[in-house]
């Protein structure tokens, strides 16, 4: 299990223990004021730290080891990021009272492009995104947040899985579970964090993916579909087969996904 689970999980995986969705966590006034700023502070400054960052990390190869483990800190602290397989995704989204679907705020960042891939869900009697300045965004206050029913976003993210999405879950001011991106490496901030500076201010999947040798028949579509550079062909016995490395491996289910011959399962690590 991830140190998340050991710190808000009571003995289980952090994003099933049921107090990690109390309808009293709004009444946290610092988390109010996060959530007021939370576009400004998470997005508009993020992208503009990570292009420090990079040039950093362009010319020395890596960052020190202090700015990684005070970025990471931060983000465990305040916004921080878990990969879901789609099944463990709709699980989180059929316990919330409400949800609505609302503009990436790293798509407008990168390119004023408002694409819905977003969705906050809320688990109390006050949803925590009405403190969201939809401004910021050109729209009016009540303007932007499309209400659905959890089964409509939970159709709409499969959907976007088969198009390459990585599920996600995100705090708001931990361990608050408030946000799902569906997103890819070049368009969300996290994975380009990754990429680019290899700093991980999402975690793992408490899954992995799995290949049934047996089935594999080589095609090397997983090899494709994957963003994390974890799986690649080899040839054994005259065989084509595919290696998934465990270490690289996020959980996101892509290749599960991808695998017309049935031989990847994700299973716990």
């Amino acid at each position: 299990m991830c140190d998340f689970c050991t710190k808000h999980g009571e003995g289980e995986i952090w994003y099933k223990n049921a107090a990690n969705y109390a309808e009293d966590l709004l009444s946290d006034l610092s988390r109010r004021r996060y959530i007021e700023n939370f576009l400004t502070t998470a997005f508009s400054e993020g992208f503009r730290t990570l292009g420090r960052l990079e040039t950093i990390y362009r010319k020395k190869g890596k960052l020190p080891e202090g700015v990684k483990a005070a970025m990471v800190a931060k983000a465990k602290a305040e916004h921080f990021g878990q990969v879901l397989p789609i099944e463990e995704i709709s699980e989180v989204v059929r316990r919330a009272r409400t949800v609505v679907r609302m503009p990436c705020a790293c798509r407008w960042n990168l390119g004023k492009k408002e694409e819905r891939c977003c969705y906050a869900v809320s688990y109390g009697p006050e949803a925590w995104y009405n403190g969201i300045d939809m401004g910021y965004f050109g729209k009016a206050p009540d303007e932007g947040l499309e209400s659905l029913a959890p089964e409509q976003a939970i159709a709409q993210m499969k959907g976007m899985e088969g198009d390459g999405a990585v599920h996600t879950i995100w705090t708001m001011m931990t361990p608050f579970i408030g946000a799902i991106c569906n997103c890819s490496p070049e368009d969300c901030l996290a994975m380009r964090t990754l990429s680019r500076t290899a700093v991980e201010t999402m975690e793992r999947a408490e899954h992995a993916a799995r290949v049934d040798e047996t089935l594999c028949n080589g095609c090397g579509n997983c090899e494709a579909r994957c963003h994390f550079s974890a799986i690649h062909g080899v040839t054994e016995s005259g065989r084509a087969l595919a290696r998934i490395d465990p270490r690289r491996c996020f959980g996101c289910g892509l290749c599960r996904e991808s695998c017309a011959a049935g031989a990847i399962s994700l299973v716990l690590r």
